[in-house]
Formats: structure tokens, C-alpha cells, sequence
């Protein structure tokens, strides 16, 4: 028996009317450990491998009679070479009557990979078997290879895009899944060994099974870690893998591919059933390892940027004012409400303030233009430049022009809005200065919201734009005013216009007071923000 035939076990379809031929035929290639399906007629054959292709089976090779009677075998062949499903399947002619090299030509060239002139040998039928299979299996072997390998560019170029570290393991794990047909789990692990970890969606990899197995995986990582460095591979056998990381309440076998640093950490660990690839099937270990050589690389920036935004944020909160930490503003009662950005989003420049001066209560609202440690950096500044400015100097607009040339000289490539109020609670007189932020809302406990009409270039164009004189009206005792940073409404995809008439319908229909006021917008804007959110209420009180 032929040895390696017998590995392979491959599929062998014989179309042949006549019995003794397709018998003899069959015989040979069962010999040699060939599974055979015999049909009599073109008419048959195609029956049998529709089905078998709904079924996900088709034959490894089709030994075609040329003379069949419904159909001659050259056009049966052309019919099969024109359907997708079925155009990789080789085909071999054989006839004992059509010999003259014609034939043969016209058996090439209806797309089959050999001709058989029979009676023959058994073993050169068994040869050209072979040779037609494993022709046909390097083909799609190199073909899927160049598939996979387009693929794994795409996906490589999707890591390299992530913004966060969550968005990288969810384009992680969707790679390996699409590169392995089946379940992946990715894990990065941060250099302090904070843990983000994806599942392939749509499939059947699922969450972790229970708290402990994200603890038991993160051990197994580390152990095997140890003393090694690059690109590790390993196989976890089903007993020492959590049960149900791949398919629910089933253990299985878990082949990793780890990419170690120099101090032996795993930052990038991928995790997929093992599985191995049939004859003739590139092996996507290799694809794998070098996903996730990309995926610890791209993750490097964005562990950086995590530190980067910790001293942003500690930054620019401990410079902002606790809202309950306000300080005493006789005359007037002011709320401030201020909700951090989502934890995976940038660093945000918003800034709020409520000072004293000689003329009145001055409050002020803006954000740095960027995302980044040097936004909050400059919002820190401009906040003690408004206070040190303040001391001698309460007119909005001069303050508005004095922020402008600081950000100028020290800090040209930046830009800033803000809105300055500054309210005597005396008499209600309210003078406003804005500079391309979003206007104050004036709400009334009537149940009527108007924006000021105080408009403004941005701090920093270095354009010579004129700053126009402060917006000046009364607030009444029954009046509230509202400014915002846009993180409370700015809606990528929105035009902002549409977004400020629904901020103000809604502060429209909020209950009285300046708490209600600001609760009433959070609740109904700042489901976990894209970027910071300030809110400052004031009224005379």
C-alpha cells in the first residue's frame, strides 16, 4: 500500500459509464488507501458534488472518462473549472480510445491537470493521482498564504490605528480570529501588570469563565516567560487552560504565541485553540507571531501615553478647584460641576474658574485646543494668569486680550477659547467677554433659555483680530447662568449649532435652581464623555 497516499486519505471521484472500468479503476486507487466515489454520468457527477460542496467535502481529484454519454468529459471539466466553488478541484482525463495528442491538448486546455491513456499501471495511475493532488494543494496552499497575508497587513495597519489599549486588543484578537478561523483572546499586559485583554466577537470565544481564570492566565504567562526573550510559542495543555476560554464548559488545548521583552516580561500574549493544519495548509503560527510582534509594538506608544495622561490629569485637577472647595462669593450662589473624560479618551485642556475681584464675581470657562500633557500644561497656566490679572484688572475684555498675548509670546503654536463673565450681585450688571467658546445661557425660572450674543475670536490666532467690547445685560434674581465647556454637547457628526439648541431647549425645561440646573444637563448630555465636562451656574443670591 502506498504510504503516503494512506496519510493523506484523499477523495477520489470516478466518472466512467461503463462498470468494469470505473470498477478497475476503483480497485487501484482503494488499494492505495483512497476513499473512491464512482458515478456513471456527467449528469451524476454533478449531483454528487453539488451536495458534497453544501456539505463542505468535496473530492481531492476527479478522474474523468472523455466519452461519457450525456456530456463529453472535456465539457464536464470546463463546467466545473467555471464554478468558484469547485474551480480548484484537479481533474484527470482518461480515455482508451481518444489517445491521438489532440486529445490531450483539448484535455489541458478544458483546464485539466493530466491525461491518462488506459489500460495503465496501477502504479502510474497512482502517480498521477498524487501529482494532480499535490499540485493542486500547493496552488491553495500559496493562495491562501497570499490571502492570509493581505489580511494580516490589513490588520496591521488597524493595530497601528488603535488610540487605547482596549481599542488594540479588540483589533488584536479580530485579526487572529480572522487569520485562524477560529476563537482568539488577546492579553497586554501594562509594565505595572494591569491587565487589557480582548475576546474575538461573533464567534465563540467568550469572556473569562470566572474571576479567578484572568489571575491563573496572567500566572501562566509570567512562569513561562521567564528567561526568554522575542517570539515564544508554546501549546497549554486543556488541564492547565481555564474550561470554557473557547467554547463553553469545554477544555481544550491553548496554543500560545507570547512576544517577550529583554527583561523576560510578556507585554503581548495571543491565545487560540490548538489546532493542527491539515496536509498542504500553511501553518498561521508564523502569521500569529508576527501580529503579535505588531501588536506589542504599537502597544509601547500607548503604555507612554497612559503615564503621559496620569500627570495630565493629576495635573490639571489638582490646579482646578474642588467644586465644593469654591471660594466664598458673596452675592451670588455658584455651582460648579466637572466630569473627567472616559478613562481610554485623551487628555483634555478644560479649565473653570470663580474669582473675586473689586469690581464683582468674575467666572471664567475654556479649554486649551488639543489633547495632550502640553494642553493641560498651558490650561494650568492660563487659570494663574486670569488669577494674577484679576487682582488689578476685572473688565473681561482686557483680561480676554491679556490671556491672547500671553499665549502669544510663550506658547504660539497654541490656541485657546474662553468666556469670561464678570456679574456685580449688587445690581445684576453682567459684562461678558467670549473668545470662541460657546456663549452664556441665560434660563430663567419662567421656563425661557437664550444665549448671550457675545461672540469672539479664539485666544492665540495671532491674527490682529479686534476684541470687541464686553456684552453688557442685568441678570434679574430669578435668573441663571450657565456656561459650558463643549464636552457636555459636542457630538462628532453633529453640527455643534444643533447641539447648542438642544442644550438650550434642555436647560429650558430644567426645575429651578442652579443645582437642578446642572444636574438635570448631566444626566441628560454626559453619559461617559469623549472629552472633559465643565459646568459653572451662577445667580444672584
Amino acid at each position: 500500500m502506498d504510504g503516503n497516499a494512506n496519510r493523506t486519505r484523499t477523495t477520489v471521484l470516478i466518472v466512467d459509464d461503463v462498470p468494469a472500468s470505473r470498477y478497475a479503476l476503483g480497485a487501484v486507487l482503494r488499494h492505495a488507501g483512497h476513499r473512491v466515489v464512482p458515478v456513471a454520468t456527467a449528469g451524476e457527477a454533478l449531483v454528487e458534488l453539488d451536495v458534497r460542496l453544501r456539505a463542505g467535502s468535496l473530492p481531492d481529484v476527479a478522474l474523468i472518462d472523455v466519452g461519457l454519454p450525456d456530456m463529453s468529459g472535456f465539457e464536464l471539466c470546463r463546467r466545473l473549472k467555471a464554478q468558484p466553488p469547485m474551480s480548484t478541484l484537479p481533474v484527470v482525463h482518461f480515455s482508451a480510445a481518444a489517445v491521438a495528442p489532440e486529445d490531450r491538448c483539448e484535455g489541458l486546455d478544458s483546464g485539466g491537470e493530466a491525461y491518462l491513456t488506459v489500460p495503465a499501471e496501477p502504479e502510474e495511475i497512482r502517480a498521477v493521482v498524487r501529482a494532480a493532488v499535490r499540485a493542486a494543494r500547493t496552488r491553495s496552499g500559496a493562495e491562501t498564504l497570499v490571502r492570509r497575508l493581505t489580511l494580516l497587513s490589513g490588520t496591521i495597519v488597524t493595530v497601528q490605528t488603535a488610540r487605547n489599549l482596549t481599542e488594540l486588543a479588540d483589533a488584536s484578537a479580530e485579526g487572529a480570529a480572522r487569520l485562524t478561523g477560529g476563537p482568539a483572546v488577546v492579553f497586554v499586559l501594562g509594565p505595572d501588570g494591569e491587565l487589557y485583554y480582548s475576546t474575538s466577537k461573533g464567534r465563540s470565544a467568550f469572556a473569562l469563565p470566572d474571576g479567578h481564570a484572568q489571575e491563573a492566565v496572567v500566572r501562566l504567562i509570567n512562569q513561562m516567560s521567564k528567561g526568554r526573550t522575542g517570539v515564544f510559542r508554546t501549546v497549554v495543555p486543556a488541564h492547565l487552560w481555564p474550561m470554557g476560554f473557547f467554547r463553553p464548559g469545554v477544555q481544550d488545548d491553548a496554543r500560545l504565541v507570547l512576544t517577550l521583552t529583554q527583561d523576560g516580561r510578556a507585554p503581548v500574549c495571543f491565545a487560540t485553540p490548538l489546532r493542527l493544519p491539515r496536509p498542504g495548509e500553511p501553518d498561521d503560527a508564523e502569521l500569529v507571531g508576527r501580529l503579535a510582534q505588531a501588536t506589542a509594538l504599537a502597544a509601547e506608544p500607548l503604555f507612554m501615553y497612559q503615564v503621559e495622561r496620569h500627570v495630565a490629569l493629576t495635573l490639571q485637577h489638582s490646579f482646578l478647584p474642588q467644586p465644593h472647595r469654591l471660594p466664598d462669593l458673596p452675592g451670588v450662589d455658584v455651582v460648579v460641576r466637572y466630569v473627567p473624560a472616559s478613562r481610554q479618551t485623551e487628555i483634555g485642556g478644560d479649565f473653570y474658574a470663580a474669582l473675586r475681584t473689586d469690581d464683582g464675581v468674575l467666572t471664567a470657562v475654556g479649554d486649551v485646543v488639543g489633547h495632550s500633557l502640553e494642553a493641560a500644561t498651558v490650561m494650568v497656566e492660563m487659570r494663574h494668569a486670569l488669577r494674577a490679572y484679576c487682582v488689578e484688572e476685572s473688565d473681561p475684555a482686557v483680561l480676554a486680550d491679556r490671556l491672547d498675548h500671553m499665549l502669544q509670546r510663550y506658547h504660539p503654536e497654541v490656541t485657546a477659547t474662553v468666556c469670561l463673565v464678570l456679574v456685580d450681585p449688587a445690581t445684576g450688571r453682567t459684562r461678558i467677554a467670549n473668545a470662541g467658546h460657546i456663549p452664556p445661557l441665560i434660563v430663567s425660572d419662567s421656563g425661557n433659555a437664550e444665549y448671550a450674543k457675545a461672540a469672539g475670536p479664539l485666544l492665540g490666532l495671532g491674527l490682529g483680530l479686534p476684541r470687541q467690547p464686553p456684552v453688557e445685560l442685568f441678570l434679574d434674581p430669578t435668573d441663571r447662568l450657565l456656561m459650558v465647556t463643549d464636552g457636555l454637547i459636542e457630538t462628532r457628526g453633529t453640527d455643534l449649532a444643533v447641539s447648542m439648541e438642544e442644550l438650550r431647549t434642555a436647560a429650558a425645561e430644567a426645575p429651578p435652581g442652579v443645582s437642578a440646573l446642572c444636574d438635570t444637563l448631566l444626566e441628560r448630555f454626559g453619559g461617559a464623555p469623549d472629552d472633559d465636562i465643565a459646568l459653572l451656574a451662577l445667580r444672584l443670591g
